[in-house]
């Protein structure tokens, strides 16, 4: 069971911060704001407001800079998370120092808050989750020197520069959800999900082991849809708090590896542990939808995104490649018999895209899958996330090697991807 504190000296902030509440003049303006209310970053320009409240913790020591500042006696960064906010403008990434968040059109740094390691804690930082661009964040220790307990979630409002709460577990922490009214924290074999406004426990949930943290929340202005792993391999829960239903749904054979929701929570794609397959599902009924293959030899799959339209489903995987997928289906429409769907080794769908598909009925099912429209190639065996960019069909890919890549897809003739920039967000100098 979970135990819980939060630090008694700033009121809890509005947990409904307004993404694009500031204008460029009302940064500044800002300024001169409450210290316990959220802001937002609008644009996340380099302007950072002053520290209202230096940080009454000794060990927590920070350094903030608005723009890169190498030093020929920098140690070097070691890179422990990375990840987009919700609405892949921005990315946060966790290093073995403390945490930094980038932007993604144009990609820049905007800021970092760099722990010196005095006292107890060394400073690294597992896993940083944004609320949209808004200034508080949900930050785990991790890597060899963790900056905090494993086993805590700290809430940290970057415009006092100092946690304002925090919320304590008896085992590690695997990752953190936010949304605007809602705090989603996923252990081993548990989730809790938590009141924003009040940090009051609303619901707890059983998974099958989660070393990965595997959850998924919706983030569009209705109500909230939660994804987690159910209690047997293969199986996802799906909660719908609206309704107050939940819906589990037999996703593959093998475990399930890694899975994503649309923006308004309507649509499921999950990839198992085999990594052939990847499947669409409805979440309110449990129906798949449509099925996608990778390839034919087994990988590990990394990531999972949708466009915005929900249009395109971008894949990264160990075999160094990303896909981009054409969608052909919405929630309303027509569904896949399941008795005609296959495991991940023969699978029944037929692309009209696929070159093949002409031989259904003559060579393997495999021949008529639905294939990947765009690929873009990078170093096999790195570890690359990837969403969709803001501007029409381009795709942002991070890697935890440090890279950023933003390549743009041909919607008509597909093929490779043209690489659009890249930069080595660890590396300032090479950035900018």
């Amino acid at each position: 069971m979970a135990t819980l504190s939060a630090y008694s000296s700033p009121p809890w902030p509005n947990p409904d911060p307004n993404p694009d509440l500031l204008a460029p003049q009302d940064e500044l303006d800002s300024q001169t704001q409450s210290p316990s209310e959220p802001q937002s970053y609008g644009s996340l320009s380099s302007i950072m407001p002053p520290n209202p409240n230096p940080n009454p913790f000794s060990n927590y020591n920070t350094s903030i800079s608005s723009q890169p500042q190498p030093t020929s006696q920098a140690p070097p960064i070691s890179l422990l998370h990375v990840s987009f906010n919700q609405d892949s403008g921005c990315f946060a990434a966790g290093t073995d120092h403390g945490f930094r968040i980038y932007n993604c059109d144009p990609f820049r740094e905007i800021f970092r808050r760099d722990f010196d390691g005095s006292g107890n804690s060394g400073g690294g930082i597992g896993a940083v989750e944004m609320l949209f661009r808004c200034n508080v964040l949900a930050l785990v220790g991790g890597g060899p020197d963790p900056q905090y307990p494993p086993n805590k979630v700290m809430i940290w409002d970057d415009h006092q520069s100092r946690c304002i709460g925090e919320l304590s577990f008896r085992s590690e922490v695997r990752s953190v959800k936010l949304r605007r009214d809602r705090i989603i924290v996923v252990l081993e074999q548990k989730i809790f999900v938590y009141n924003f406004a009040d940090l009051k426990l609303l619901h707890q949930i059983e998974t099958i082991a989660n070393p990965k943290g595997l959850c998924a929340v919706s983030h569009g202005a209705g109500s909230l849809v939660l994804v987690c792993p159910g209690l047997q391999k293969g199986q996802v829960r799906v909660e719908h708090y609206a309704s107050k239903r939940t819906k589990f749904i037999m996703t593959h054979d093998s475990r399930t590896a890694c899975f994503a929701l649309t923006q308004d929570g309507q649509l499921l794609a999950t990839a198992s542990t085999k990594g052939t397959l990847v499947r669409i599902f409805n979440t309110a009924d449990g129906t798949l939808l449509q099925e996608l293959r990778r390839g034919a030899d087994r990988a590990e799959i990394y990531s999972l995104a949708f466009s915005s339209t929900a249009q395109w489903l971008a894949v990264s995987s160990d075999k160094g490649t990303v896909h981009v997928f054409s969608l052909k289906i919405n929630p309303g429409s027509p569904v896949i018999d399941r008795s005609q769907s296959t495991n991940e080794h023969n699978l029944a769908v037929t692309s009209p895209a696929s070159s093949l598909s002409f031989f259904k009925g003559v060579l393997p099912k495999y021949f008529s899958s639905e294939w990947s429209v765009a690929q873009f190639h990078l170093i096999e065996g790195s570890q690359y996330i990837v969403a969709f960019g803001h501007q029409k069909n381009t795709v942002v890919i991070l890697g935890l090697d440090g890279s950023f890549y933003r390549c743009q897809f041909d919607p008509v003739n597909g093929g490779e991807m043209t690489q659009l920039e890249y930069h080595n967000f660890l590396k300032p100098e090479a950035a900018f």
